[in-house]
């Protein structure tokens, strides 16, 4: 029967094909199912909220004559030598390990030749990395894997990571199969054993212990560095304002549309809060301590157009942080490997398994042979055209509401096309004054 529902039969809302395969899969093998990527489900997102360009109003700025900047300056609260970016994009934390030493490079390259920044991820820094990286974040994770000051002081920005937006109060996770000799040494582990790294940092265990840990940080690296503290969304106004007391120079919310390269997916679809939910929240604590603007606040999750940055900075980010988007920009998931992905039961589009360490564009894999696939050069140019687009494109969207500067834009700009995303945005529903939960 090639269509069944012409036959009558009518399939579950509760119980749909997905859920049965789930459940069946359950079943026969006795181990929940661990993938990479990120949520799949459908939740209120940037697509949601349309900006408003202006008319009579508001007045638009010429696009070919007009200036609309971009550049955004991150850790200047406490640090001697914040980060200056050319754009307000950059590229997230993903390890060496989850990632090939290639695609690493290639991302550094990318962040360079635009003049933003990257992020080391779980693992250590790579030489690599480093040599292709103008301006590299270093991140410092509950597992300690690969860390040595040596690496915290040559690095331009340290970011503690106390969650992810795939697995808020989750840890990392890295199969055998991608443990090779290299990614082992680097952090301290027998080669092709499954590594589970720790959900919390193993020498704090509450706000007053992490003070006294950036603190530690900044006399490894002489208060040269600005320090991050990256947080999974959830209870975003209350995590911010403890990161911030803290003594955190910027904040990194990460929406729960944010990536992953290997976590149990009941972890990835029921856990955390949508992206746009937690923004609103980051930018009312960091208001309320009146240090909005003077603490950044990078967002993360989800972002994948000029529109979805121009959105995120209109609710109040200083700039953004894509992770999935970036890989796609070096070629995962790309239709000229659609013969390959069949013969492991997966298609263009819909590739996830990434833990599996066999990822035929080179990118998600430790396997000498598919990771020479991928070009570092080629991939660095190509990351570098996207992140350009989407600098292009949020400038087209600000110049239209009439900002000479992305950090211009303002919820003013916004509206809501739904009543769940007026409400999570805090900003009016398309056509009326009206913001959930904010009375009439």
């Amino acid at each position: 029967m090639t269509d069944p529902t012409q036959a009558g039969l009518r399939e579950s809302a509760t119980f749909d094909r997905a859920t049965i395969a789930g459940i069946q899969r359950a079943a026969e093998t006795g181990v929940y199912d661990i993938r990479g990527w990120g949520a799949k489900r459908a939740v209120p997102h940037f697509d949601d909220l349309l900006l408003l360009g202006a008319s009579m109003s508001r007045y638009p700025l010429e696009g070919y004559r007009e200036r609309c900047d971009t550049d955004v300056v991150l850790g200047d609260r406490h640090a001697r030598n914040p980060l200056h970016l050319d754009i307000p994009v950059t590229i997230a934390g993903m390890s060496f390990g989850a990632l090939s030493a290639q695609a690493k490079e290639a991302l550094g390259r990318g962040a360079t030749e635009v003049g933003t920044s990257t992020t080391t991820g779980d693992g250590g820094m790579t030489p690599e990395e480093r040599g292709q990286s103008k301006n590299l974040v270093y991140q410092y994770l509950p597992s300690r894997y690969g860390m040595n000051p040596d690496d915290l002081r040559s690095a331009d920005a340290i970011e503690i990571v106390l969650g992810q937006g795939a697995k808020p109060g989750g840890g990392g996770m890295l199969l055998g199969q991608k443990i090779s000799d290299r990614v082992a040494g680097m952090r301290t582990l027998p080669a092709g054993i499954d590594q589970r790294s720790a959900c919390r940092h193993p020498d704090w265990t509450g706000p007053d212990d992490l003070t006294i840990k950036i603190l530690e940080l900044r006399e490894i690296t002489d208060w040269q560095k600005p320090i991050y503290i990256k947080v999974g969304a959830t209870r975003t106004y209350y995590d911010v304002k403890l990161a911030v007391a803290a003594g955190a120079d910027v904040v990194v919310v990460d929406g729960m549309q944010g990536g992953t390269a290997a976590t149990q997916e009941v972890f990835i679809e029921h856990v955390g809060i949508p992206t746009l939910a937690a923004i609103p929240q980051a930018v009312q604590a960091l208001a309320e301590l009146g240090l909005h603007r003077k603490v950044q606040l990078i967002v993360s999750g989800g972002i994948r157009t000029g529109a979805d940055v121009a959105k995120a900075m209109a609710l109040g980010a200083d700039a953004v942080a894509i992770g999935t988007a970036a890989l796609i920009a070096l070629g995962d998931n790309h239709p000229r490997y659609a013969d390959e992905y069949a013969k492991i039961g997966s298609a263009p589009g819909y590739y996830d398994d990434y833990q599996d360490g066999r990822d035929p564009a080179g990118i998600t894999t430790q396997d000498p042979e598919l990771s020479a696939r991928l070009d570092p050069v080629e991939g660095g140019r190509r990351v570098a055209n996207y992140l350009r687009v989407l600098t292009l494109e949020a400038q087209t969207l600000a110049r239209a509401c009439g900002k000479a500067h992305l950090r211009n834009l303002e919820p003013e700009d916004l509206v809501a096309l739904t009543i769940e995303a007026a409400a999570m945005a805090r900003v009016p529903l398309a056509g009326t004054s009206w913001i959930p939960g904010q009375g009439f």
